[in-house]
């Protein structure tokens, strides 16, 4: 069972910079378990260890289902900074899974594919509406408020004139 709507007209009640990290991986070949098993298994420990650890800098997270071949996680993060120091930290998850996925991205001659873009996105330079939703993206990464109270226009949520 999924969380309960918020009635209503919502908008995320962050006001601040944020960071959109996409993150993608390909089944190129299924019948490769062995290429693309072990890097489809290796996120949810780093999303875990993340999620615990309130100074990360995760906000938030979703993965989505991206077709037959592909899997899509969102994620939200306070600062590029923060982002860059996890995948950099040797004592964290990261920066084994991505060895790892190296050596099997070497031996799986394409087996299986992975992708990532990074956006940092300043403050007033996004916004969202949520309608009859549970908090759900960015919404979810920081809370929800009223839509009038940012702006009842896109526009003005946005800051623009």
């Amino acid at each position: 069972m999924g969380a309960e709507p918020i009635m209503g007209r919502m908008t995320a009640a962050g006001e601040k910079d944020v960071v959109v990290f996409l993150i993608g991986m390909r089944i190129n070949s299924f019948a490769a378990v062995r290429s693309w098993w072990p890097v489809a298994r290796a996120m949810r420990p780093m999303l875990a260890e993340l999620s615990r650890d309130p100074d990360s800098g995760l906000l938030g997270h979703r993965i989505l289902p991206a077709g037959l071949r592909e899997v899509l996680l969102v994620q939200y993060w306070e600062s590029k900074e923060k982002l860059l120091a996890y995948a950099a930290a040797s004592d964290r998850n990261h920066r084994p899974a991505w060895a790892a996925f190296n050596r099997r991205l070497r031996e799986g001659k394409g087996k299986v594919g992975l992708w990532h873009e990074t956006y940092v996105v300043p403050a007033g330079s996004y916004e969202s509406v949520y309608v009859n939703m549970p908090e759900s993206g960015l919404g979810k990464a920081m809370g929800v408020v009223p839509v009038a109270r940012r702006g009842d226009r896109a526009a003005a949520r946005l800051r623009v004139a």
